[in-house]
């Protein structure tokens, strides 16, 4: 549960929205933080609490500590993405359940990659099968842990790949959506594997994997292609409008074609640019460190920003859309890792210039958000 005081104070201050708010998607900076502030991130951290439980109890140490980890320290993926249950307005109680059971399975996984002990492609595979087993309500879960040392979760991994299926079963529109939810989900799985295998076979996969594929995507670098299909904030989006029966196939096309790789690659550009040291020290592949220097960088994370603009004013509430693409900037960019490392402060600085003077709005509330988050929940 939530702690009571905040819980009340949050109740307090909704009585003062108008309830009429709860059914519109935001189109204004200031009523998507309100709405950030007390009707997201609230419902992240109760659902976060439930998983935090269920981690605590997993029987195996490895597995109970990365299961632990990944929640401690990777809240802010399920905050961030959760925004996108405000698309689906009455519905957003579900919606939300689902980001965060799929998000915690991504970062469960990618912790268990990360620091494997095993180098293993089939195990990557096999464990990433449980992200496409999520996303298809009638498949069967699977032992994921077949090909690695350690198997006992207590059930943690399945019931995470429960959730998300009984949740995607209940939408009226999953049908539409689904061929565009595996074709993300793969480019995802994919990633995953070819990434963490051993690091003198990391390069030499992916760029054969952009080979196969650079007919099929606009122009650009082979790391910039992996780094866009590393996101899961197009599945999110796919899944927030098919909670409405009128969705369409065009839409779940143009909510593809626009997150991939425009808006998904900016994400997680920008998510490896300020992980440079920390994966440097970690020995971990990072997509910013094949660039020739900080000037590229930002004009390169302008480029794709510009294009994620252009992409997402196609889709039905364009100026959301474009709200979360300044959102992105302002999440990692005014992360506490941006001031740690000096030599990419200067850059952060080129890119927020580049990108527009209106992210400086979404810097300053994330800093506000990050000092009032529920962390207590998570210590």
């Amino acid at each position: 549960m939530l702690i009571d005081q905040d819980h009340n104070h949050n109740k307090n201050i909704k009585d003062f929205l108008p309830k009429a708010l709860a059914l519109q998607v935001p189109s204004s900076s200031t009523m998507l933080m309100l709405r950030i502030y007390y009707d997201v991130i609230p419902r992240v951290h109760k659902h976060l609490e439930f998983w935090k439980k269920k981690a605590e109890r997993i029987p195996n140490p490895e597995l109970r500590k990365q299961a632990l980890l990944s929640i401690k320290t990777k809240a802010f993926h399920c905050e961030g993405g959760s925004i996108y249950g405000l698309l689906a307005k009455q519905e957003i109680e579900q919606i939300i359940c689902f980001i965060v059971a799929y998000q915690t399975i991504s970062d469960y996984l990618d912790n268990l990659c990360d620091r494997s002990t095993s180098l293993d492609p089939k195990d990557f595979r096999t464990l990433h099968q449980a992200c496409l087993d999520a996303l298809t309500p009638s498949a069967k879960c699977i032992n994921y842990y077949q090909f690695r040392q350690e198997q006992d979760d207590g059930g943690y991994l399945m019931e995470l790949v429960k959730t998300c299926q009984n949740v995607l079963r209940q939408l009226p529109s999953y049908h539409v959506i689904a061929p565009s939810l595996h074709h993300l989900a793969d480019y995802y799985c994919d990633l995953q594997v070819h990434k963490h295998v051993q690091v003198n076979e990391r390069v030499p996969r992916l760029e054969a994997w952009f080979e196969r594929h650079r007919n099929q995507i606009p122009q650009m670098k082979w790391y910039e292609f992996s780094a866009s299909t590393g996101s899961t904030l197009g599945i999110f989006c796919l899944v927030a409008y098919a909670s409405d029966p009128d969705c369409s196939e065009e839409l779940a096309t143009k909510v593809k074609t626009s997150y991939f790789p425009w808006v998904q690659g900016l994400h997680i550009l920008l998510d490896y640019f300020i992980d440079q040291e920390e994966d440097r020290i970690g020995g971990d592949l990072n997509f910013c460190a094949y660039y020739n220097n900080g000037q590229e960088i930002s004009e390169r994370f302008a480029y794709f920003f510009k294009q994620a603009d252009r992409a997402v004013s196609c889709l039905p509430h364009k100026h959301f859309h474009r709200m979360i693409n300044r959102a992105l900037l302002g999440v990692y960019l005014a992360d506490e890792k941006v001031n740690e490392q000096k030599n990419i402060k200067k850059t952060a600085k080129k890119i927020i210039r580049s990108c527009g003077g209106s992210s400086l709005f979404f810097l300053g509330n994330i800093m506000i958000m990050a000092r009032i988050r529920y962390r207590k929940i998570l210590a």
